[in-house]
């Protein structure tokens, strides 16, 4: 199908130059990384799509932000405009900063689970996940069984099972499992969203079991434009009474700030109305992240982070947003090149399955074409498949993934139409020789969270 592109809803103020290296460049700089993209250096790549999460374009409202911010270690003006900015938009009696979403994680989940205990989510992405086993809990994902199938378009490929939900409480206990988490939208599953249908009943269930109910809300914007356009009854909704509701039916959230509130740095937690367990989240800021008016960040920072949360929810904005995924699926579906459909929120994913059959698992298909990536063109892309989910934490053996994608996530307002198009050219590229990619095997790895620092080589 064609797909007309969305132009953007801005004008481009400021430029940063970019460069080439040649291909013998790029295969020498894969070789001196140990072939993990996280150890290249930022300049010597030409289109970098690693992560969405900080590498975002700030606008020059946020900028003027910035020159107003109040560095006050405490009290500062610029921790009450968000604590404000975060209460509108969301609904929660309480607001914490924290620099970024894992130190929420590691902030709340301590206070929520320990061993012996469960945490369920429609599916934990990588540092969730590390912090539920840091915690001592295990992770447990439940997501609906057409997320599994790459091929088959649904509107909420994100959401929870909610059967499988139930019958997962029953078999550990309810006063066994200590958490539910619903990610949204679901990163893991190719950045597809979940319905407020599904998070109204996921909250009921939670209910019944008297479990707590936390979000993981880094893209909270773009699930709630999902909704806007798929689940009847949102059409004519705004896109802030849609998330109004979705946070309506829970009881905590973890924010990484630096996706849908469109900064470098910043993370959120929000409490709905527990003052006790804030009194406890208090106290871990001050342990772990700093005095609790500025939670690990700058002045500046909170500045920028209460004007990004109004900008992410703009409309226009998310039309844009959402309309460069699409633009750049319909390319591929012309060039018959596989991904988790319909496109996800943030990103596309490569179902490198498909494009590579003659690797399997534990050949890391998706870290094979992440590699291919950047030889191919100077794209850095990312695993999100078995090398990035890792060893079962009790027996030590390399896990399965459900799925094995290698994740294009878009900065926002930072890449245009030309870019996608090179995107789109050097896959195509890619599956004229796919039989030439080889398959990877880890030489060496961390116990937690490997893929930020392992090194591979090819197979021979």
């Amino acid at each position: 199908m064609s797909y007309k592109y969305v132009p953007e809803p801005f004008r481009i103020k400021m430029v940063e130059t970019i460069k080439m290296l040649t291909k013998e460049e790029r295969i020498e700089k894969a070789k001196e990384a140990n072939y993990n993209m996280f150890n290249l250096r930022g300049e010597d790549v030409y289109i970098d799509l690693l992560t969405d999460s900080g590498t975002n374009a700030m606008s020059s409202k946020q900028w003027a932000g910035v020159m107003e911010g109040d560095e006050a270690y405490a009290g500062a003006k610029s921790y009450y405009k968000l604590v404000d900015a975060g209460k509108d938009i969301f609904g929660y009696e309480f607001i914490q900063p924290v620099h970024q979403g894992r130190a929420a994680e590691k902030v709340l989940f301590p206070l929520m689970m320990g061993p012996g205990k469960v945490a369920i989510s429609n599916m934990f992405f990588d540092t969730t996940r590390a912090h539920v086993e840091i915690a001592g809990a295990r992770a447990i994902d439940c997501v609906v069984a057409e997320a599994k199938d790459p091929s088959k378009r649904a509107p909420f490929k994100g959401n929870m099972d909610v059967e499988k939900l139930e019958r997962l409480i029953n078999e550990h206990g309810p006063e066994n499992v200590a958490l539910i988490v619903m990610t949204i939208t679901n990163n893991s599953a190719g950045g597809q969203p979940v319905s407020i249908q599904n998070l109204r009943e996921v909250y009921e269930v939670s209910r019944k079991y008297n479990i707590p109910l936390d979000i993981d809300a880094a893209r909270f914007a773009e699930n709630a434009y999902f909704i806007k356009q798929r689940e009847e009854g949102y059409a004519d909704k705004s896109i802030k009474e849609i998330v109004r509701e979705m946070f309506s039916y829970g009881d905590s959230f973890t924010m990484s700030a630096k996706k849908d509130a469109i900064v470098n740095m910043g993370g959120l937690i929000g409490i709905k109305d527990n003052a006790e367990l804030y009194q406890k989240v208090k106290g871990n800021t001050i342990s772990f992240e700093g005095f609790v008016t500025y939670g690990g960040l700058s002045g500046r920072d909170l500045e920028a982070l209460s004007i990004g949360l109004y900008e992410g929810i703009d409309e226009d904005y998310l039309k844009y947003r959402i309309g460069q995924m699409e633009y750049f699926a319909a390319k591929l579906d012309e060039a018959g090149i596989a991904y988790q459909s319909p496109v996800g929120g943030h990103g596309l994913f490569i179902d490198a399955a498909a494009l590579l059959p003659h690797l399997k698992y534990n050949d890391f298909p998706g870290h094979a074409l992440a590699v291919q990536l950047y030889i191919e063109a100077g794209i850095r892309t990312c695993d999100i498949g078995s090398y990035m989910l890792g060893n079962d934490p009790d027996t030590g053996e390399q896990l399965e993934s459900e799925f094995e994608f290698t994740r294009f996530a878009i900065p926002r307002r930072v890449y245009t139409q030309a870019h996608i198009d090179i995107m789109v050219d050097a896959l195509i590229k890619i599956k004229e020789n796919a039989k030439d990619v080889p398959g990877y095997k880890i030489t060496w790895e961390p116990p937690i969270l490997r893929h930020f620092q392992a090194h591979l080589e090819p197979k021979k």
